[in-house]
């Protein structure tokens, strides 16, 4: 067996596509910019062959690829069976909240342990999850992946479940900042306009972001989301794409030290920055880490091969402090 090529994480995380590693793959892992790999239900047959596709990408490359998955509960679970509970949607818990709030801190707690056990047995790094947005009732992209329309309710119980998270040794990443859940687009397939004003933002949908649960996020994932009236930029860009969300808000005003994940570059909402190159730096630029491209590995490859970004030391030291 080959030893494991020694190379520090790039900014970029890809997918693969099937159960195990193609020779293709395999290059495109090796490459440079490649700093993650992101899984998804088609790349889970059982437990046995999960473990031993994470092995496979771990054994590439020295510090190794951070293995990634969106395994929230509810409609967005990965995998489901064979060594994995199926998790309730997170507002099952804020429907419990609203009946006792002990029994709903203590069940998102535990939701959260055996949510990252599980994914930490075989062989995952790490979960986009918790979902902070609210849940105004309105957003096809969010639902049911909310806790509650309640601010306060939210932190609580994502703090909780991150808390679980911790215990069984995982890190979690808060979604979609700063807020998806007042617009009901999907930025899967359109580009959503948020036209509430700052104030409105910070009082809602940025309460959980500024809770005591904001400092122990490891990360944060944009949302492909435009908000008009409140970025002062002259042409106001999704905040995946926006330095005012990013560095303005995030990072200075809210004192974020994490890593800062964009959200998936081929979705509909980020198309308005441009092709596959232009959508990664404006990213980059703005204030991403890690840039994720899902689904598409002919741009993956094209961004791979034509783009050369600047490497930036402070980007190298949280991508390598998430997962030394």
């Amino acid at each position: 067996m080959n030893s494991p090529i020694l190379r520090p994480r790039g900014p970029v995380m890809i997918d693969v596509a099937g159960t195990e590693l193609t020779d293709d793959e395999c290059r495109r892992l090796l490459d440079p910019l490649v700093g993650g790999v992101i899984l998804f239900a088609r790349n889970f047959r059982d437990s046995d062959q999960l473990a031993a596709l994470t092995r496979a990408i771990r054994a590439l490359r020295d510090p190794a690829l951070i293995i990634a998955v969106d395994h929230e509960g509810g409609r967005v679970q990965r995998f489901r069976s064979d060594g994995f509970t199926r998790l309730p949607a997170m507002r099952s818990l804020g429907t419990l909240w609203d009946l006792d709030h002990l029994a709903a801190l203590e069940a998102a707690r535990a939701t959260g342990y055996v949510l990252a056990a599980e994914l930490l047995a075989h062989g995952v790094d790490l979960s986009f999850t918790p979902v902070l947005d609210l849940d105004y009732g309105v957003s096809r992209a969010i639902g049911n992946r909310a806790f509650h329309r309640e601010p306060q309710a939210v932190a609580a119980l994502a703090q909780a479940l991150a808390a679980g998270m911790a215990e069984a040794g995982m890190g979690c990443v808060g979604k979609h900042f700063p807020g998806h859940g007042s617009v009901e687009a999907d930025s899967h397939h359109d580009v959503p306009v948020d036209p509430r004003d700052f104030d409105t933002l910070w009082a809602e949908d940025i309460a959980p972001y500024r809770h005591r649960l904001g400092r122990q996020l490891a990360g944060v994932m944009p949302a492909h989301v435009i908000y008009p009236n409140a970025d002062p930029s002259p042409d106001p860009l999704p905040a995946g794409f926006s330095p005012f969300w990013l560095q303005t808000v995030l990072r200075e005003r809210l004192g974020f030290k994490g890593v800062i994940f964009s959200d998936d570059l081929n979705m509909e909402g980020a198309r308005v920055a441009g092709d596959i190159v232009g959508r990664a730096k404006a990213a980059y630029a703005a204030g991403c880490d890690m840039l994720l491209v899902c689904n598409r590995p002919d741009l993956a490859e094209e961004l791979l091969d034509r783009w050369a970004p600047v490497p930036d030391p402070e980007n190298l030291a949280r991508l390598a402090a998430i997962m030394p």
